[in-house]
């Protein structure tokens, strides 16, 4: 059976699936997609906390169903933007999965990451497999994947 590495950006699947479709991403849904792969071995999302309870139940959903949930602080710049980036760390945690794992799994279409999975694939011989939505993942990021999967119905929990 094939093991698997799991790396949600969580930011990003907010923004591109509500900017998209006007809901939210099923994470439950994307689980049992690429639980169809094989054995999930490992499963991080990478968010950032604002301390908000709606927030804090929502992480405590994504552990239920086997994701450690990584978390950064939300920093309010003086000038009123806002940092909150995870690029560094999912990069070290691919990397890192790398040499175990059969395919390595990202819910994210942000390109910074095309390069990664260029290395992983040609470094690891490790399938790399993307979900992102259609029109905000970048291409780059598409080309460098082993596989990409459209997030669309059924990847989408609407209300």
């Amino acid at each position: 059976m094939k093991k698997i590495a799991v790396f949600a950006d969580v930011q990003n699947l907010y923004y591109t699936v509500r900017h998209t479709y006007g809901c939210h991403f099923h994470y439950s849904a994307f689980w049992q997609s690429v639980s169809a792969e094989g054995d999930i071995v490992e499963a991080n999302a990478y968010a950032i906390d604002r301390g908000d309870p709606r927030q804090q139940q929502f992480q405590q959903i994504l552990r239920n169903l086997g994701f450690n949930v990584k978390l950064k602080p939300f920093i309010q710049r003086s000038d009123g933007s806002a940092k909150g980036d995870w690029d560094v760390g999912i990069t070290i945690d691919v990397l890192d999965a790398a040499p175990r794992v059969d395919l390595i799994v990202l819910a994210s279409g942000d390109g910074d990451f095309d390069l990664l999975l260029e290395r992983v694939a040609k470094a690891h011989g490790v399938e790399t497999l993307v979900y992102g939505v259609p029109g905000l993942t970048a291409q780059s990021l598409i080309r460098a994947a082993s596989r990409y999967q459209p997030i669309e119905s059924p990847l989408l929990l609407r209300n």
